[in-house]
Formats: structure tokens, C-alpha cells, sequence
């Protein structure tokens, strides 16, 4: 049988699918060695029916292939495209290239852009030179958030005051200040991050010194790690943080329980001697605790260390903040964030008017969270989200914000 040459050496023929952007659709048969060029210029005849007359006709159309939108590379063939059965490519004529700007236009363009072009540093102070210097609308805003923050400071030093008074009235104050110090015992445990207890137990720390550092630096476990190391010959590492040992309580406790008084006198002194023994305990617990890292890097700049804390203790523990307070003119002064509120200001009586402010002043949470808050300004979100003490925090916020702007 014979057998012409070149069907033995032809390749694959295949059936693709073309389509145009006018929407003409057929199907033109290929070999797999031919090249997309000539794939090409015969789908432009097929579109064309018969001859190009010019061309440039075949270098200015492209052939897509529609599945992966891939551009056709007119010097590889079908093969090398790796083209399939039924594959369909889109005949698309190529955008031209954009014409190129006259020179004309160029200087123009380019003035355009340098008009539109936003002044540098020193054009601005050339424009504004004549203009006399003003910061009021600056110096008012950074006065008002001071004055926030000073003043419920004040707020809360004063309802502290009002809280412990109508709190001592109640008869059994005692009862439920010894829950209420519970509780605060039991927030304190909660407090101690189980991880990192772990990590420092780990490295072989024993677990009571370890739980310590941790609640001396704010469950920070690299700073917990550094107080460890530095106070590993100190002998009262292992002593208990000032309010955590209960026999101050216990000993007023069976005090007030030791028998029967003798007067109604004697009774009386002994539980206001029991609650303000329980008042001092609360505040021991939620006394101030500088960032020792804060203390260190203060410090070295030449400060002393009680001038540190004190700006730590204004600034909340924002070393920045204290940095620029201990710069500066220092004000508000330590002694200014014990000061209470003047109890005469239409504040001051707005905020005890309030019903739910009243009722709040007569649960001993809401006290335990002014203390805390007094302490540690940044725990106030944690305060505000309570149910029980969220209230009167929110009543106390509106209050003051309302007569602010007024």
C-alpha cells in the first residue's frame, strides 16, 4: 500500500473553535506543527472571504484563547500553545498604540501638573508669613480632655466618700463588705494568667513567687520574669503583696464577734473600726502599681524615682505622657488626684440626683470598682461593661458630658 509522505509526517489534525467580536463563529482544522501565524491569517481570510489586501491586517489582530485568557504567541504552534479538540480562540483586533503627544502639549501638560502640584514646606510658610499666630482651637481641645480626666478623677474620689458614708448606715455593712472583699480576693485569683504561670513555673520559678510577679507586673511574663530574677536574694520575695494577707480582717473580725458590747456606743465604734479597717484592706489591693520598665528607662534619664511614680501614677502608666509631665510644668500635681470635687457644683449634685447613680452608691461592687478605677484608670472599660456597675459609670459619663458642653 502506498502511502504519501507527508500525511506520514503531518502531525494531529485538530477541530478549533473560533470566534470573532462581531460574533461569526466556525470551526477551522489544524495540524499541531502549524504555527498560530498561520492559524491566524487563515481565520482573517475566513472573516475577510479570501485576500488581505493589506499587511499590516495580520500583525494587528491577536488570537485569545478563551479558557485561560492567554494571548497567542504568533512564532509558536499549536502544539506549543498546547491547544486541544473543540479549544476556542477569539480573533480580536489589537488597540492601537496611543498616539503620542506633540511638544505642545507636552509643556502644557507638564505646567498643568506642576500648577496642580501640593505646596512643599517652604511655600507654605512663604504664604502664611503675614498671618498672626494662633493655637486657641488646639489649646482648648488638649484643655478639655485634661479636664476630663481630672475631673472624674475628682468624681470618683468624692462618690467614694458618698459610697462608705450610706454603706457604713447599712447594718450589715460588716457582712457585706466581707463579701465584697471576697469577691475582690477571688477577682484577684482570676486575674493570674494560667499561661503565663506556666511559662515562668517552667523555667523554674516556684509557683506562689511566680503568681506574685505576675500580679506585680500586669500578667506581663517577660516583666514578671526580669522582677523574679532581680529579687531572687531578696529576703521577703516570698512575703505576700500588702492585702492579701487576711489576718488584718480576721482579727477584726473576731474583734467585732469577741462578745456581747456593753453599750450601743461600744458596738457602733467597733463595726465603723471594722469597716475602715476593711476600707484600708480595698484600698491596699487596688493601690497604684508602676510599670517597672517605665520606672527603669525614667529613671535613667536622670529623674528620681518617687518624681517617676508620680508621673506614671498622673499619666496611667504611659511613659510617654509621664516623660513629658516630668518636662513640663507638672499638672496636674499627685496631690491634685486626691482632691475630690467641689460637693456644691451643679456636677456634683447632678450626679447624686441620679436614680440610678443612688442606687448604685448602695452596692458595695460599685465602691470596689471606684477604688479600682481611682487606681487604675485603664481597668475602666472593664467596669463599664459590668452589669452592675456599668450603669452608673454610663449615668456618670452622660451627666458630665451633658453640662460640659452646656
Amino acid at each position: 500500500m502506498f502511502v504519501q509522505e507527508e500525511k506520514i509526517f503531518a502531525g494531529k489534525v485538530l477541530k478549533i473553535h473560533i470566534c470573532t467580536m462581531d460574533g461569526t463563529e466556525w470551526l477551522e482544522e489544524v495540524t499541531e506543527d502549524t504555527t498560530i501565524e498561520k492559524l491566524k491569517e487563515k481565520c482573517l481570510k475566513q472573516c475577510l472571504h479570501g485576500q488581505l489586501e493589506d499587511p499590516k491586517t495580520l500583525t494587528h489582530h491577536k488570537l485569545i484563547h478563551a479558557a485561560t485568557e492567554r494571548v497567542l504567541s504568533d512564532t509558536k504552534s499549536v502544539a506549543d500553545e498546547n491547544l486541544k479538540e473543540k479549544d476556542v480562540l477569539l480573533l480580536i483586533k489589537k488597540r492601537p498604540p496611543p498616539t503620542l503627544p506633540k511638544m505642545g502639549d507636552v509643556s502644557s501638560e507638564e505646567k498643568k501638573k506642576q500648577d496642580n502640584k501640593a505646596p512643599d514646606k517652604d511655600a507654605i510658610l512663604k504664604a502664611t508669613a503675614s498671618l498672626t499666630t494662633r493655637h486657641t482651637d488646639r489649646t482648648v481641645t488638649q484643655h478639655n480632655i485634661r479636664d476630663f480626666q481630672t475631673e472624674l478623677r475628682k468624681i470618683l474620689v468624692s462618690l467614694i466618700e458618698v459610697a462608705q458614708k450610706l454603706l457604713a448606715l447599712n447594718p450589715d455593712a460588716v457582712e457585706l463588705f466581707k463579701k465584697a472583699n471576697a469577691m475582690l480576693d477571688e477577682d484577684e485569683e482570676d486575674r493570674v494568667d494560667e499561661t503565663a504561670l506556666q511559662q515562668l513555673t517552667e523555667m523554674g520559678f516556684p509557683e506562689s513567687r511566680a503568681i506574685k510577679a505576675l500580679r506585680l507586673n500586669h500578667m506581663s511574663v517577660t516583666q514578671a520574669m526580669e522582677w523574679l530574677i532581680e529579687h531572687v536574694d531578696d529576703p521577703s520575695v516570698d512575703a505576700p503583696i500588702p492585702g492579701h494577707d487576711s489576718s488584718g480582717a480576721a482579727g477584726a473580725a473576731a474583734a467585732a464577734t469577741a462578745g456581747p458590747s456593753t453599750s450601743s456606743s461600744t458596738e457602733e465604734s467597733s463595726r465603723q473600726d471594722e469597716l475602715t479597717e476593711i476600707f484600708k484592706r480595698i484600698r491596699r489591693k487596688r493601690e497604684f502599681r508602676p510599670d517597672s520598665r517605665a520606672v527603669i528607662a525614667l529613671m535613667e534619664m536622670g529623674f528620681d524615682e518617687k518624681e517617676v511614680v508620680d508621673a506614671l501614677r498622673v499619666n496611667n502608666n504611659q511613659q510617654d505622657a509621664a516623660c513629658e509631665w516630668l518636662l513640663g510644668d507638672r499638672k496636674p500635681s499627685p496631690e491634685d488626684m486626691d482632691k475630690g470635687i467641689d460637693t456644691d457644683s451643679p456636677l456634683f449634685q447632678a450626679i447624686l440626683e441620679n436614680p440610678v447613680v443612688q442606687l448604685g452608691l448602695t452596692n458595695p461592687k460599685t465602691l470596689l470598682a471606684f477604688e479600682d478605677m481611682l487606681e487604675n484608670p485603664l481597668n475602666s472599660t472593664q467596669w463599664m461593661n459590668d452589669p452592675e456597675t456599668g450603669p452608673v459609670m454610663l449615668q456618670i459619663s452622660r451627666i458630665f458630658q451633658t453640662l460640659n458642653r452646656t
